[in-house]
């Protein structure tokens, strides 16, 4: 059973601070998360991509560290929220962000798409048709990477539970997500957990890599390719 859709035009306003509130004992900057999760995505791109989209952007949070990461694309971020994408376009000029919808025909086919915990928020029967419409935006041999929470964490079903814009979150596992690249016509090319060690503790922090394979990390990625 679904739970209630939960409406991010009224958290735009004080997204950070909420998140801030959720994750503070990790990171008092809610911005480490959007730069880790990108510097893993630069990492695992080892070509420089023409063009870049940011699924299910939100307020841009990411846009910024996409932006230095890549250089050379020309990054672009959509969502379904119009609020959320208004205040997307007032940080990030420059940027092309556009509305989510059924009808892709005639747009841009991407090198690299980002998604940053989109999935557990769309409902379960409608994450195969998600993935995809990614799949058709994807240049062949282009690559999609997946950030989600990870369900096996108790602390972060914690954080799911408590916070307000999670409210309709339905956690996936990495295998799930998995089959949903081979169903939507993906190769999967890997995956690992991450954010193990909190900034606070610099010294560990090249530990990360070396633990990925532990399901013990906050969040995991996973990403796939479409075939030339």
């Amino acid at each position: 059973m679904n739970k209630p859709k939960v409406d991010f035009d009224q958290y735009t306003q004080n997204y950070n601070e909420l998140l801030r509130e959720g994750t503070g004992f990790f990171s008092k900057n809610e911005a480490y998360f959007a730069e880790y999760k990108v510097k893993i995505a630069r990492r695992e791109f080892s070509s420089e991509p023409k063009n870049v989209l940011e699924y299910g952007c939100g307020i841009g949070r990411n846009i910024p560290y996409l932006r230095a990461a890549f250089p050379g694309a020309t990054i672009s971020g959509s969502d379904i929220s119009v609020a959320s994408l208004e205040i997307a376009r007032q940080e990030n000029p420059g940027v092309e962000f556009f509305m989510e919808n059924s009808d892709i025909s005639g747009s841009t086919l991407y090198d690299m798409i980002f998604v940053a915990g989109v999935f557990h928020h769309i409902p379960v029967e409608q994450r195969l048709p998600a993935m995809m419409s990614l799949h058709k935006r994807l240049a062949p041999g282009g690559a999609v990477i997946v950030f989600e929470h990870n369900p096996f964490n108790p602390v972060t079903r914690r954080i799911v539970n408590d916070c307000p814009f999670d409210l309709d979150a339905v956690l996936l596992r990495p295998s799930e997500l998995k089959k949903l690249y081979t169903a939507a016509g993906f190769h999967v090319e890997g995956h690992a957990y991450c954010l193990f060690v909190p900034p606070s503790l610099p010294f560990l922090l090249p530990l990360e890599e070396r633990l990925g394979k532990l399901p013990l990390g906050g969040q995991y990625w996973v990403k796939a390719v479409r075939a030339l």
